[in-house]
């Protein structure tokens, strides 16, 4: 006996997008979906395009959840930080799973398509260039890549132009009564600040007596996990760079592996990884 195939429009489904909108037609997937563009005939170059892609789309989010949570601590709303950046995390989570999809391409299949990628290198990522500026690693060298590139400079700059996200916690403690040191007098935001004692101090505080400074404890630990996955993003990065090129140079002109590596040494919010030894 033959099963009747199932017809959603006997449900209710609307079949007939002739005149209105449809998936595709909402999420743009033609431009989406036509953006994968290979520059050889190498199986893997797709693997390799469509990951970048990915990790592109995740960092645009990221950015968009950054920057509302800074405005929201800016604002005195702490507690509509501590979702946006509970969200930042997951992000990330979700970058570092991709580092397994392109594990699984070898040396011997990279090599196939390397030298179509020319100069070009996630090194120049600018939403990846953005993250750090957002959280408070302002190496102003790092401008350098993006210089001819006016729009994505003046980006980069607006960013500059404002305090960071960890910059902006930490004004939150002033606000709060905390004395946060040259902290408190700082205006350039351009340059990384320095480590600072009485910050850490503030935070020890805060970690001795949680119940009093919920908020602020509470913020202080969503910081910490959002590092706490920056950090695994790195490492992976890095460790797939080995599996994949060894030591060779970084397409962009790095020393690849090292860079890498030298990143890994980068704290975004020292004194709450600091603190942690003082209690």
């Amino acid at each position: 006996m033959s099963v009747k195939p199932y017809d959603p429009a006997q449900d209710g489904a609307q079949m007939s997008f002739k005149e209105r909108m449809s998936y595709a037609d909402y999420l743009n997937l033609d431009m989406v979906l036509g953006a994968q563009k290979p520059l050889s005939d190498a199986h893997d170059e797709m693997l390799f395009i469509v990951q970048h892609h990915v990790s592109e789309l995740w960092m645009k989010l990221a950015i968009h959840e950054i920057t509302s949570a800074i405005e929201a601590i800016r604002n005195d709303q702490p507690q509509a930080a501590f979702k946006m950046l509970s969200r930042v995390a997951r992000i990330f989570e979700q970058l570092n799973n991709a580092w397994d999809v392109l594990r699984t391409m070898t040396p011997s299949e990279y090599t196939t398509f390397r030298d179509a990628l020319g100069q070009s290198s996630g090194f120049q990522s600018y939403q990846y260039r953005a993250i750090e500026f957002l959280a408070g690693n302002r190496n102003l060298a790092m401008l350098g890549p993006h210089a001819h590139r006016p729009e994505i400079l003046s980006k980069l700059e607006t960013i500059l132009a404002q305090p960071s996200l960890y910059e902006e916690a930490l004004r939150l403690l002033a606000r709060a009564g905390f004395d946060i040191g040259d902290d408190a007098e700082r205006s350039d935001w351009r340059s990384s600040r320095s480590q600072n004692d009485k910050v850490m101090e503030a935070w020890k505080e805060i970690y001795n007596e949680p119940e009093r400074y919920w908020d602020l404890y509470e913020l202080a630990e969503k910081l910490v996990d959002f590092e706490d996955y920056f950090r695994r993003w790195r490492f992976n990065h890095v460790t797939t760079v080995e599996r994949v090129i060894g030591f060779k140079r970084g397409t962009g002109g790095t020393s690849g592996t090292h860079y890498l590596k030298k990143m890994l040494e980068v704290e975004l919010f020292p004194e709450l990884w600091r603190v942690r030894t003082e209690l």
